[in-house]
């Protein structure tokens, strides 16, 4: 696997959902410290690193907030943990972090499902603007 960032957690997220996408530029949008780097599940990065951490692409259906050597997570508990990271008003959902994530993932899958009819699917997996490039991984 290639040299993966140093001190950054990284997001794996769904490159063709529009829900997805917009949930990608508002941690842009409130990553003040700088913590956070992004990849698609559907390119080779976010594969490679999928398949590192023993996680069927194909069978996944969610964002995945992976911090290299330490750990991972996905569904509400990567939501969470992300949130917790931003600081400022959004951390304060990190406070369902004490629900079981049994119930915190109903209704995360809830709105996994239902994400492309809602918010609908693009073509292709979005192309980060010059001034966003280095917070994608390639």
């Amino acid at each position: 696997m290639q040299k993966l960032p140093e001190n950054k957690k990284i997001v794996l997220f769904d490159g063709v959902c529009n829900l997805c996408d917009s949930a990608v530029q508002f941690i842009i949008k409130n990553d003040k410290k700088d913590i956070f780097r992004f990849a698609s599940l559907q390119s080779e990065i976010g594969q490679e690193i999928c398949k590192h951490i023993g996680i069927d692409v194909s069978k996944m259906d969610s964002i995945i907030l992976y911090e290299p050597g330490i750990a991972y997570y996905y569904k509400s508990e990567a939501a969470l943990n992300i949130t917790s990271d931003l600081g400022g008003a959004i951390s304060l959902l990190s406070v369902f972090k004490v629900l079981p994530s049994g119930f915190s993932n109903v209704v995360y899958d809830f709105i996994a499902r239902n994400r492309y009819k809602w918010y609908g699917k693009k073509e292709s997996c979005m192309i980060p603007p010059a001034d966003l490039k280095s917070k994608f991984l390639d």
